[in-house]
């Protein structure tokens, strides 16, 4: 049995939907930001000293960072989901896998809390938008005519990639990058994913 704890609005609902994907038993912890901070409840750090999200507990092991948690459950319960080693595509794989972690989210977390200090902040905002369409562009260009990334099935790249790119929609970004926004639309209709969607809906206070 996988559990999952999970925060609500948050990278999280990627291991939720990968779960979804797995069809492996599984229960989920849900917890709520503060309503007036946003931050992750304390709750969080009686599991782990950091008190982030998303964080699974397998055979009796705490698992945290997303990427090694998708890894770790693609690699055991859908192999098919990772490229096979010694290819170009697994290295694409593992590219990917740390980007959307490491390099695409600079940008984004910078724009999000940059936005928060007002006019003492827009100094920086030119920077930051380079470098958001920077990456959104890089992003784009790697989407295959099948709307994957890495594979032409659903990898664990997509499971990834899903977040940052789905943060270039929110930003209304979709004419920019139109193989990005196809990737969003694609993801979003995936049964698996519209039923994880509907359970964080449905544990939200």
């Amino acid at each position: 049995m996988i559990t999952l704890h999970h925060l609500n609005r948050s990278r999280s609902h990627r291991i939720l939907w990968l779960l979804e994907e797995l069809e492996q038993p599984y229960t989920v912890i849900p917890y709520q930001r503060d309503a007036q901070t946003n931050l992750a409840p304390p709750e969080l750090k009686l599991v782990h000293p950091l008190g982030k999200s998303p964080m699974i507990e397998l055979d009796g092991a705490l698992l945290t960072e997303s990427a090694a948690i998708v890894e770790v459950l693609c690699a055991r319960f859908a192999p098919q989901m990772i490229p096979e080693r010694d290819t170009s595509a697994y290295l694409r794989h593992l590219e990917l896998m740390h980007f959307a972690e490491g390099s695409a989210m600079i940008p984004i977390l910078l724009n999000l809390y940059v936005a928060r200090l007002g006019d003492a902040g827009k100094p920086l905002h030119p920077r930051i938008s380079s470098e958001l369409d920077s990456h959104f562009s890089y992003m784009n260009d790697l989407v295959r005519s099948s709307k994957h990334f890495v594979q032409d099935s659903l990898s664990a790249a997509d499971i990834m990639l899903s977040f940052p790119a789905q943060i270039a929609m929110r930003e209304e970004r979709g004419a920019d990058f139109p193989a990005l926004a196809e990737f969003v639309e694609m993801i979003q209709s995936r049964p698996a994913y519209q039923r994880a969607t509907q359970i964080e809906q449905s544990k939200q206070t």
